[in-house]
């Protein structure tokens, strides 16, 4: 059974950092795309940037520069390490795995979600 869990999601000040990670189980995964997504209260679940099997990164305009995608296939986990943090980016985030081939960023495209992890940027 696939699973996905994430953690180190939690409270942080503006322009604090804070470091996700997605652990993965079940399959190897080391060959498909893994994203992060984030959904706000009332709001879409919106992407947040993707990594392929291989290591390219794409991410959204709104965290280009701040946020930063990684992976150890070695340890089936992603990460997610998040800088200069907003009170915008204050969301439950998601990670997610592709297994149909290339890259996406509708969440439709993704089959395997994690629960999320809360976090919480105070002003």
């Amino acid at each position: 059974q696939v699973q996905l869990v994430e953690s180190g999601g939690g409270l942080v000040q503006a322009g604090g950092s804070l470091r996700l990670s997605c652990a993965a189980s079940g399959r190897t995964f080391s060959w498909y795309a893994m994203a992060w997504f984030r959904q706000a209260p009332g709001k879409e679940r919106e992407f947040v940037g993707h990594i392929s099997g291989s290591g390219s990164t794409n991410y959204a305009d709104s965290v280009k520069g701040r946020f930063t995608v990684s992976r150890d296939n070695a340890e089936n986990t992603m990460y997610l390490q998040m800088n200069s943090l907003k009170p915008e980016d204050t969301a439950v985030y998601y990670c997610a795995v592709k297994t149909s081939p290339g890259l996406g960023v509708g969440p439709a495209r993704y089959q395997y979600w994690g629960q999320g992890t809360q976090v919480t940027i105070s002003s």
